[in-house]
């Protein structure tokens, strides 16, 4: 089997950015606007996200689209924020400005996350000479 580590560079300020965007969604309770926005599904993705410390290691194609969607709905929450921000207060605003760069932190990790799943499928499609299917995608393992 072809050894090929699978890990979704973090930097710091994209984990950051990712943690708030998650805390977001999962806080409950009074002045939780996008808490309570989200979606049960969007809230059991980002449930089911590996812990936000760092690199991001994915082991199978299905754990990549998991990731992938919970990603997705961060980076939906943080562009809700940012717009919030920018119309309530001004687009100058520092919390406007952080929610601006909170933004776009995530959404290099998306393309990231994007990148590295278009290379898990053209090696499995290599391997096995077939697309991928749901089963190939929650099966075929790249090790770590």
């Amino acid at each position: 089997m072809v050894e090929v580590d699978m890990i979704v560079m973090v930097n710091f300020e994209e984990m950051l950015a990712l943690r708030t965007g998650a805390e977001a969604i999962l806080q409950d309770g009074p002045g939780s606007d996008v808490a309570v926005a989200a979606l049960p599904e969007e809230r059991a993705l980002v449930e089911a996200l590996p812990p936000l410390e760092g690199d991001l290691s994915v082991y199978t194609y299905h754990d990549l689209q998991q990731l992938q969607r919970g990603v997705e709905a961060i980076l939906e929450v943080l562009r809700l924020e940012m717009d919030r921000q920018i119309v309530t207060l001004h687009p100058g605003a520092e919390s406007a400005v952080v929610s601006y760069f909170d933004y776009g932190y995530a959404l290099s990790v998306l393309s990231r996350i994007r990148d590295v799943g278009a290379e898990m499928r053209a090696i499995i499609e290599v391997m096995t000479g077939e697309p991928v299917d749901d089963h190939v995608a929650r099966t075929f393992v790249f090790p770590d």
